[in-house]
């Protein structure tokens, strides 16, 4: 599986008990990713701050701090997400998940990887890098593989290009089922320079 890889399998090494990272809240992390398509880390979360400041609950920590907690699909019910950075597109997207996980279209329960990509992506504007990703860092599910992310491809491509979604979906087919820890080992080849 993973260690048959040479690239994984160097990763491995140096990353012995690797576990795949998971959401405290897999409603937040979904609406996080849907944030972050095609805008920087940076961006994304500053959009996300906006967010939770116009509609999270706030509390006081024990230093006297005010804190907030990221909103409810309940409590962004009728939020209105225009002023907060989002392009028309992305608010009607937001609004749609939010919508969906209201009225049970999407669920964050126990379900095949399939079945959370199919019922995800049949809204607009998810396409199958953000299920993928949220199932994989939101879900925990791990045989996730967002196949499409520059990241992914950077580290599976030779002589600097960057290698095609297919061909990437074409070798994590050996890492089955555990393809999301593949993607982990890559994004770290990218950290340590070691691709392919």
């Amino acid at each position: 599986m993973l260690n048959e890889d040479p690239l994984l399998k160097r990763q491995l090494a140096q990353r012995p008990g690797l576990r795949l990272p998971g959401a405290w809240d897999p409603f937040e992390y979904a609406l996080r990713a849907i944030l972050g398509q095609q805008i920087s880390v940076a961006a994304a979360t500053t959009i996300a701050g906006r967010l939770v400041a116009r509609y999270g609950e706030s509390f006081v920590d024990d230093s006297g701090v005010e804190r907030f907690l990221f909103p409810t699909a309940k409590q962004l019910a009728e939020a209105d997400f225009t002023g907060l950075g989002l392009t028309r597109t992305r608010a009607n997207t937001l609004r749609e998940f939010v919508d969906a996980t209201l009225d049970g279209r999407v669920n964050f329960g126990e379900q095949s990887l399939e079945d959370w990509c199919t019922q995800v992506t049949a809204l607009p504007g998810i396409g199958d890098w953000t299920a993928q990703y949220i199932a994989m860092r939101g879900l925990s599910m791990p045989d996730a593989f967002p196949s499409s992310d520059l990241g992914i491809l950077q580290a599976l491509g030779s002589k600097g290009l960057k290698a095609k979604p297919k061909e990437a979906l074409a070798r994590a087919e050996k890492w089955r089922p555990w393809r999301a820890y593949g993607a982990i080992l890559l994004w770290q080849s990218l950290k340590s320079g070691e691709q392919k």
